[in-house]
C-alpha cells in the first residue's frame, strides 16, 4: 500500500494524460504514467532525484523528462488547463517565504566561489535573496473562491509583496473582488483594479489619511490563500527549495498545484 502512496490515481491520470505531448513516430519513450509517478514521488518526499525508487524506472529518465518537458512548457500548459475552471468572483493573493536548502544554493562544481552579497541584496539569477535568516525566496499565489491556484510566481525573499503582484492580476475584471493584506495596500494597485471594474478589498495601512472602503466580513475569506500554502507545503520539494534553478522549482510548484486542483475535482 505504501508503494502507491504518491502515485496518480486513475482519475488523476485521466485528466493529465490527454495534456501530455504525443509521440506518434520514433522510438517509444518510457511509460509516461510511471515516469510521472516517479516525479511526483520526488516532489512529495523532497528526496534527491537519484533516490527515486527503481519501480519508476531510471532516476535519470525521470529527471531528464521533467527538465525537457519543463523547457517545452508542458507543465505550464497542464497547470493552465486545469486552472481554467477557477471561480473568479472572489480572488485572494498572498506570498509565503521558502527557505533555500544549501544544495539549492550551491553553484556548479569547479566554479569559483563568489563573495557573499550584503544582507537584503538579491541573487537575481536564481530568484533568491539573502536576509538574516539566510537564503530565502518567496512564492506568490493568486487563488480563487475555493482556495485553488490561478497564478504562481517566484521572487527574491526580500521582494515587496505589493509590487510583485502587479503582473498577476490581469485576469481580474468587472464585478470581481480581490482580497489581500496590508502589504498590498497601495493607491496604484487599487486604481488599476478600479479601472477594470474590480474592487480591492485590501486591509488599509493604519497610517492612511483617506481610508478606502473595506469589508471585514469578506476579508475573513482571505484565509483560503493561507490554507492553499499549507496544502502546497505538504510537498516537501516545495516546502524547502532544493533546486538550483528557479524554473525547475516553479515547475515543481505547478505540478503540486495540479495535484491539488485534481483532488478538488474528484470530490
Amino acid at each position: 500500500m505504501s508503494q502507491r502512496r504518491y502515485e496518480l490515481s486513475d482519475f488523476e491520470w485521466s485528466i493529465i494524460a490527454p495534456l501530455l505531448p504525443n509521440k506518434p513516430r520514433g522510438v517509444a519513450r518510457a511509460d509516461d504514467r510511471k515516469v510521472l509517478n516517479g516525479i511526483y514521488w520526488r516532489l512529495r518526499t523532497g528526496s534527491p532525484w537519484a533516490d527515486i525508487p527503481e519501480r519508476y524506472g531510471p532516476a535519470t529518465t525521470c529527471y531528464n523528462r521533467f527538465v525537457r518537458w519543463r523547457r517545452l512548457g508542458v507543465w505550464d500548459r497542464i497547470f493552465e488547463a486545469v486552472s481554467k475552471a477557477y471561480d473568479g468572483d472572489l480572488q485572494m493573493i498572498d506570498s509565503s517565504s521558502i527557505r533555500v536548502h544549501q544544495h539549492g544554493a550551491n553553484g556548479k562544481k569547479g566554479a569559483k566561489a563568489k563573495r557573499r552579497p550584503p544582507l537584503g541584496t538579491s541573487l537575481q539569477a536564481d530568484g533568491m535573496g539573502r536576509s538574516r535568516g539566510g537564503l530565502t525566496m518567496k512564492i506568490h499565489a493568486l487563488v480563487d473562491a475555493n482556495g485553488l491556484p490561478i497564478a504562481l510566481k517566484l521572487t527574491e525573499g526580500q521582494a515587496h509583496d505589493g509590487k510583485s503582484a502587479a503582473d498577476m492580476l490581469g485576469g481580474l475584471g468587472d464585478g470581481q473582488i480581490l482580497l489581500a493584506d496590508r502589504a498590498y495596500d497601495s493607491d496604484a494597485l487599487r486604481s488599476s483594479l478600479e479601472e477594470r471594474g474590480a474592487w480591492a478589498n485590501i486591509k488599509p495601512m493604519p497610517g492612511r489619511v483617506n481610508v478606502p472602503a473595506f469589508s471585514p466580513f469578506l476579508y475573513r475569506y482571505r484565509n483560503l490563500v493561507e490554507r492553499f500554502f499549507n496544502k502546497l507545503k505538504h510537498f516537501r520539494a516545495v516546502a524547502t527549495r532544493f533546486e538550483k534553478h528557479d524554473a525547475n522549482y516553479l515547475a515543481l510548484a505547478k505540478l503540486a498545484a495540479v495535484k491539488i486542483w485534481i483532488r478538488f475535482m474528484s470530490r
